[in-house]
């Protein structure tokens, strides 16, 4: 089929099929995973309060919203959902303002894209806020065209809008778009859209590497191990 010609297109000295690239930000561009785990018991401390052993793991798959309400309920707190939420997104601003740190070889990576004069996009579910101060102070910002939020585009990445408008951005066809993602559902949707899809591993989806490694087209532990060769 269609899948298969591609595919034998590129093994058969198709180049490297990149001529545009989409990155996830959290836990693929950046190590900051963890910041959204670790949230709801970073701000139970700030107000002298100890959360239970775990919290971060039953908070982290829920919505900003519902771990608000969630926390509000359990440990009693009388401030509004709304306001608990203004908490924590300033906790989290914090931490991508002055501490997050790249994953190993993203900078290096992106330069030899640069040089090769491949287009970029960030397509992430974080907010531009959080992202331009995380971009800016890792020195990445430079790299990316154009950077799209799931808040913007008013889609999450179970639905390919975000990745659409970013190959559109770049001038590029999803086939020759790769897309490097660090979490199974949006690999999902990026490869059933018809984009050319990098799993990578990130500590938050550990359980799920198995199905990632057998959806994406290509995957790797880090992104140095990414290369034309070994992808395609």
């Amino acid at each position: 089929g269609d899948e298969a010609s591609a595919r034998s297109g590129r093994e058969n000295g198709g180049g490297s099929g990149m001529k545009g690239a989409i990155f996830d930000m959290d836990g693929t561009l950046l190590d900051s995973m963890q910041v959204w785990v670790h949230v709801g018991e970073q701000y139970l401390r700030n107000r002298g309060i100890e959360p239970e052993e775990g919290l971060g793991d039953v908070l982290f798959p829920m919505s900003m919203r519902d771990g608000a309400v969630y926390v509000k309920e359990k440990y009693g707190l009388p401030d509004p959902p709304d306001t608990i939420v203004t908490d924590m997104d300033a906790i989290v601003f914090v931490a991508y303002r002055d501490e997050v740190l790249p994953k190993p070889g993203v900078a290096a990576y992106l330069e030899s894209l640069k040089k090769r004069g491949i287009p970029m996009a960030v397509a992430t579910a974080t907010n531009r806020p959080m992202v331009e101060a995380a971009l800016a102070r890792t020195g990445f910002a430079g790299y990316f065209k154009q950077i799209f939020t799931c808040t913007e585009i008013g889609a999450g990445k179970e639905r390919p809008d975000i990745y659409l408008a970013a190959a559109k951005a770049l001038g590029t066809h999803p086939a020759d778009t790769w897309v490097f993602e660090d979490a199974l559902y949006a690999i999902k949707t990026a490869k059933a859209a018809g984009f050319y899809t990098v799993g990578l591993y990130d500590e938050t989806s550990r359980n799920d590497q198995e199905a990632i490694a057998g959806l994406a087209d290509c995957y790797a532990r880090e992104i140095q191990s990414v290369s034309a060769q070994d992808c395609t």
